[in-house]
C-alpha cells in the first residue's frame, strides 16, 4: 500500500527510511571491514542517528516530488499497472537517494582529503546496486506490507469508533 495523504507520506517515509538506511550502513561497514560480522548490527546504530534524519529530510523535501516527478515520465497511474508506477517511484527515489546519501556519508565517515570526489563516485559505484535491489526486492515489499497493515488496522479502529458513536 502506498500513502494516500501528508501524514502517512511522512509515517511510510520515516519507516521506509529507516528500512533503507539501516541496511546501507550494515553493508558499507561490512565493506570497511572486510565483510559481515555480527558486531556490524549493533555498530550501525551509531551512524543510524546521524544518518536516518538526513534521508527523511531528504525524501520530504526534495527526493520525494522529484522522484515522482522523473517516474511519471515513463509510466502513467491510472494507465500503466500500479506494480509499475510503484517500480518507477522506487528505481528513480535510488536514482536520487543514493549518491545523495553516498555523499553525505563521503563527507562524514570516508576521511576523503584530496580525493573526495573518486571516493564519493566510487561509494556511490559500490552503494547503487545494493541499494536498487534492497529497495526493490526487500525493503519496498516489507515497509509496503507493514505500512499497509496498520492504515488497515486504524482505519478499522476509526469506523469502529465512528459506528460506537
Amino acid at each position: 500500500m502506498l500513502p494516500q495523504n501528508k501524514f502517512q507520506d511522512v509515517i511510510f517515509t520515516v519507516f521506509m527510511a529507516f528500512v533503507m538506511v539501516y541496511a546501507m550502513i550494515c553493508y558499507n561497514i561490512a565493506l570497511n571491514v572486510g565483510g559481515l560480522q555480527n558486531f556490524v548490527f549493533l555498530a550501525a546504530f551509531k551512524e543510524m542517528l546521524i544518518m536516518w534524519p538526513i534521508a527523511i529530510a531528504l525524501e520530504l523535501l526534495f527526493v520525494g516530488r522529484l522522484a515522482q516527478k522523473l517516474a511519471f515520465r515513463f509510466v502513467t497511474p491510472g494507465k500503466d499497472p500500479v506494480i509499475m508506477i510503484i517500480l518507477g517511484i522506487s528505481v528513480m527515489s535510488v536514482c536520487l537517494m543514493c549518491p545523495l546519501m553516498s555523499f553525505v556519508a563521503t563527507i562524514l565517515f570516508k576521511n576523503a582529503g584530496t580525493e573526495f570526489v573518486a571516493v564519493w563516485l566510487q561509494t556511490t559505484a559500490m552503494n547503487f546496486p545494493m541499494a536498487l535491489c534492497w529497495q526493490i526486492f526487500f525493503a519496498g515489499p516489507l515497509v509496503r506490507n507493514v505500512f499497509g497493515f496498520f492504515v488497515k488496522v486504524l482505519s478499522g479502529q476509526a469506523e469502529s469508533h465512528e459506528a460506537e458513536a
